[in-house]
């Protein structure tokens, strides 16, 4: 199989070595020359046999729009595009509609695994056709972890799904890093405690709050004991607002998700040690950027 790939940043050049570790041929393009194999979106689709298919791993919203409008007028009847950024699930429908006026199929997949992906796969979760998903079946198949195929990928329903379930997993994921980071808080501000990492490096076996954000927790004190190098400043990337305005347009109570939001909206204002530790978790699984902290006054 060969596929198109645009977009080869932190996700996608992993994305791009994962698939052709695994078998699978694929052509990149981005705008940055040292990482593009071809010069521009029309020699990309040259290459590519048909039915083409091209997965796009691009910032969502404008840019994810801009790429898709291109696509449109580029691609043939029966080409297959996969949106696999984090587009928002109302978006899928628009993209989808406008392939389909020139017979282009869509999937949408929301992809989970940050930097880690490429040695140890990603979690996938896509919306669209039984027939698409088969076709793109073996991308799926390289990307997720090896073993049992219904642990890592899903196909959640029809086009939208594979987002709305992204977005939720995201807003889920906002909810564990909060309470891992006001529990780090909490030890950090107890004179009896004096071994903050140890403790959390002892919950890793055998208790009921094990998981991977704990042991990136656990690395993330290794390498900077008391935070000391990052500001308490955390972004939200959009998937948590949408999560909360879905609970709100559904009359779904979620306060936990809601307020492990409105916590990094706090996190502007003021340089908290629990928010010291959501940045340097998203920088952990994910290769955030974070803010370095600004040197204390004499």
């Amino acid at each position: 199989m060969h596929i198109g790939l645009i977009g080869l940043g932190k996700m996608g050049f992993n994305m791009r070595e994962r698939l052709r570790a695994k078998g699978i041929e694929v052509t990149g393009f981005d705008r940055s020359p040292e990482r593009t194999d071809v010069p521009d979106l029309e020699a990309l689709v040259a290459s590519l046999p048909s039915p083409r298919i091209i997965w796009v791993m691009v910032p969502a919203g404008e840019i994810t729009h801009a790429v898709i409008e291109d696509l449109s007028q580029l691609l043939s009847e029966d080409d297959l595009v996969i949106d696999g950024g984090n587009s928002r699930f109302t978006d899928d429908q628009i993209h989808a509609t406008l392939l389909a006026q020139k017979g282009i199929r869509f999937l949408d997949c929301g992809v989970s695994g940050g930097v880690w992906g490429l040695e140890n796969g990603y979690g996938l979760m896509a919306g669209g056709s039984d027939e698409d998903i088969e076709l793109a079946l073996p991308i799926f198949d390289a990307l997720r972890p090896e073993g049992d195929r219904a642990e890592s990928f899903v196909h959640v329903g029809d086009v939208g799904a594979g987002h709305y379930a992204k977005m939720v997993h995201n807003g889920i994921e906002y909810g564990l890093m909060q309470s891992y980071a006001e529990g780090y808080e909490l030890l950090e501000a107890k004179d009896i405690v004096k071994d903050v990492h140890g403790t959390f490096a002892a919950w890793q076996k055998g208790t009921v709050v094990r998981s991977w954000l704990l042991d990136l927790v656990v690395k993330a004190l290794e390498e900077d004991p008391r935070l000391a190098t990052i500001a308490g400043y955390v972004e939200d990337s959009g998937e948590g607002r949408w999560t909360v305005e879905e609970a709100i347009a559904n009359s779904i109570p979620a306060p936990a998700i809601t307020a492990a939001l409105f916590a990094r909206f706090n996190s502007r204002q003021e340089d908290s040690p629990s928010m010291k530790m959501v940045a340097a978790l998203r920088n952990q699984f994910g290769g955030h950027a974070v803010k370095p902290a600004q040197p204390k006054p004499e």
